[in-house]
């Protein structure tokens, strides 16, 4: 029996042993063996590593700490006062179809991403929970399909209802562009008026033209300027975040009536930013990607005169009650009116 060893590496060593032909093919065929019971029995090993959270929120999200995704929930519409029966599931797709349809017709720049049905817990009793929970054996399953409430019972004997409602997914036709409007001292105005759609949505319905002398925070920012390329697209300038918080609608409740931010309040909030002298940022939703960085966007030079301009028809509708005229009611020269908040389109 001979032992080479490495002279580099003395973890390398070559044994060579006297055998038989028949001993070395039974060692090979041992070692194979072997090899083969080894690779059969390897697992993969899974485990947990850590990740900068915090870091990759702030740092890589367009809106830091906050997500891009949006989403509409729709319950199923009740066919009693006590919300113990509901329409099939069927007709809760229908509306949340409808209702992303009728916003895109009406001028609200998104398009559809994905809709997936969404349980919600809930607790029942008394004829709702013979119904449903007698209903949940094998046999039943394919009703439950298209079912918007069944129930089980857990292991205390409490009856639990399963309402099944539909998320709707949908995203902006291009991005969110973030805008700022800059304050100073002596504004007593800031140009532009809001509305809410029948769908939910707010967004920009008037901006002042007449300016020049003393130019609005509305002018000044760019406002104006974006508010006029949404005309010409047939679109409507859809606010959906008002200091990085989201004021879009995201639920329709089995009623049929939708959640969304009152214009009234939000209002408020943008002329206390004006008294308060501080900057308003805005998130709007767009119709088509920017050609060059946002900043450009919003400073974009303003546009030749209207004359110069291809006229489009501008029939989109700009609130579900009717128009202001602008004289007179213009929020934020002193004071808000009380017989006046009752109006569709609020002038800040």
């Amino acid at each position: 029996q001979y032992v080479l060893r490495s002279l580099h590496d003395p973890n390398y060593v070559l044994g060579f042993v006297d055998r038989l032909e028949s001993e070395c093919l039974l060692l090979q065929g041992t070692r194979s063996t072997r090899v083969a019971s080894a690779l059969s029995r390897a697992q993969l090993q899974d485990g947990y590593v850590a990740y900068p959270w915090e870091k990759k929120m702030r740092d890589s999200l367009r809106m830091p700490n906050s997500s891009s995704y949006l989403s509409m929930l729709v319950l199923p519409k009740a066919l009693d006062l006590n919300s113990c029966r509901y329409e099939s599931f069927e007709d809760t797709l229908a509306r949340a179809n409808a209702w992303i349809y009728s916003s895109q017709v009406s001028g609200i720049p998104i398009e559809f991403m994905n809709v997936q049905s969404e349980a919600l817990l809930t607790k029942i009793s008394g004829e709702t929970a013979s119904a449903t929970v007698n209903s949940g054996s094998l046999s039943d399953l394919s009703n439950v399909t298209n079912a918007t409430l069944y129930g089980f019972e857990d292991y205390h004997g409490v009856d639990i209802g399963v309402v099944k409602a539909a998320r709707l997914w949908y995203s902006s036709i291009a991005e969110e562009m973030p805008l700022e409007i800059p304050l100073e001292e002596g504004d007593t105005r800031l140009g532009f008026a809001i509305s809410r759609t029948e769908e939910g949505f707010i967004f920009i319905s008037s901006v002042v033209d007449n300016d020049k002398d003393n130019e609005a925070p509305s002018t000044r920012s760019g406002l104006r300027d974006l508010f006029n390329q949404a005309r010409e697209a047939s679109k409507l300038l859809v606010i959906s975040r008002v200091s990085n918080e989201k004021v879009l609608p995201w639920m329709i409740s089995s009623s049929g009536a939708i959640r969304c931010f009152d214009t009234i309040s939000l209002s408020q909030k943008l002329s206390l930013h004006r008294l308060a002298v501080r900057p308003i940022q805005l998130h709007l939703l767009m119709w088509e990607k920017p050609s060059g960085p946002v900043e450009r966007i919003i400073r974009s030079p303003k546009l030749p005169p209207q004359s110069e301009l291809p006229q489009v028809p501008w029939n989109l509708i700009e609130s579900i009650e009717p128009r202001v005229d602008v004289d007179e009611d213009y929020v934020g020269d002193l004071s808000f009116r009380i017989d006046d908040l009752s109006v569709g389109t609020s002038w800040v």
